[in-house]
């Protein structure tokens, strides 16, 4: 046991006295909260990466289980929008399954709007401030706001497959912002050095074109396909679905040959390790994601493998991007930027 003196001559514990906020502080805070925030927290880079990380799985978990939505027939639901129904804003037991399918995937949007007002306010909060990162964030709350307004213009308008379609595109959107956001967390400020020649960044956004044409023609056999997303009579796109299905599988397989090229010309040129990893998790999650197109095809599209399907669109399209943001580094800038005197918490961070 240790000496019972010590105990009469150490001092009390004492606890930090909180600082008082004055009216000046709440009135600060309700102007500019980012602000507000950002002078009182400094984040460690880890942080930020982490929340922009959050913001990136979010964005592609929203889009599988809008596709879980899809596939069990729940897009009707909920039949109103901003109401489940004219009567109530939840969903109700009448409603059953259907109802706490569709109702749980609107909830999910404000998880969503969480993880990427986290990643707003850790970039915001990082020192040096960096405009670019807060602003990459803010895109994304935009883009999350444009999307859930379009979401219920598809409830509205009965799940027409044009609009779904777009509900779907500016999901693809928002994974891009929140793919560049994360790289950039892991970058500095500093004026881009390419890291490759001009020809082979051309044959990359050959690549990235082919597969914004491959996610796009992908809304369309979904669109044209028998997974209406409900189980009364939906409209469909008036194209023949195996013809439209042959021209996807077409497009699928120009990305492969171009990636597969892709790598073969790094290597010629002795690209560093970066482009040349980028471009082979690339090939392997369009292989996973070509197995799992053909095996959905030849089995009459089981809900599970469509599902998995969605997911493999959303990662082959993250692969992409970071194909085409390892072209290039960026170094710490030399000076940092100065924190803005006063913004607005809308429209700058």
């Amino acid at each position: 046991m240790g000496d019972p003196r010590e105990s009469v001559h150490k001092p009390p514990p004492t606890m930090e006295r909180v600082p008082n906020v004055t009216r000046a502080d709440a009135a600060a805070a309700v102007r500019n909260p980012l602000a507000f925030i950002a002078a009182r927290w400094t984040p460690d880079p880890r942080t930020v990466r982490r929340a922009a990380m959050a913001a990136l799985v979010m964005s592609v978990i929203i889009v599988v289980t809008g596709g879980a939505v899809r596939l069990t027939g729940s897009g009707l639901g909920c039949p109103t929008w901003p109401k489940c129904t004219d009567d109530s804003l939840t969903t109700t037991s009448e409603m059953g399954f259907h109802g706490v399918i569709e109702f749980g995937n609107r909830m999910l949007t404000y998880v969503l709007c969480a993880a990427v007002g986290w990643a707003i306010i850790a970039a915001r909060s990082q020192k040096p401030y960096r405009r670019s990162l807060t602003r990459l964030g803010w895109v994304q709350f935009w883009i999350v706001m444009g999307n859930a307004v379009l979401g219920g213009i598809v409830v509205l308008v009965g799940l027409n497959p044009y609009t779904v379609a777009a509900h779907f595109l500016l999901s693809s959107a928002l994974i891009a912002v929140a793919t560049v956001m994360w790289h950039r967390t892991r970058e500095g400020d500093a004026a881009p050095r390419p890291l490759v020649g001009r020809s082979v960044q051309q044959l990359v956004w050959v690549l990235v074109a082919a597969s914004a044409l491959l996610i796009a023609v992908g809304t369309v056999v979904t669109g044209a396909g028998p997974h209406a997303g409900d189980s009364s009579e939906v409209e469909r796109m008036p194209l023949d679905w195996e013809t439209v299905t042959k021209a996807h599988a077409v497009l699928a397989w120009i990305v492969v040959t171009l990636t597969f090229a892709l790598w073969f010309v790094l290597k010629a040129v002795d690209a560093p390790k970066g482009p040349l990893s980028r471009t082979r998790d690339l090939f392997l999650v369009l292989l996973a994601q070509g197995v799992i197109g053909y095996v959905q095809y030849f089995t009459d599209l089981p809900e599970v493998l469509v599902g998995l399907h969605m997911l493999g669109s959303a990662l082959v399209w993250i692969a992409v991007v970071l194909v085409l943001l390892s072209l290039r580094e960026r170094p710490e800038a030399r000076a940092a930027v100065p924190e803005p005197a006063a913004e607005s918490a809308l429209t700058r961070a």
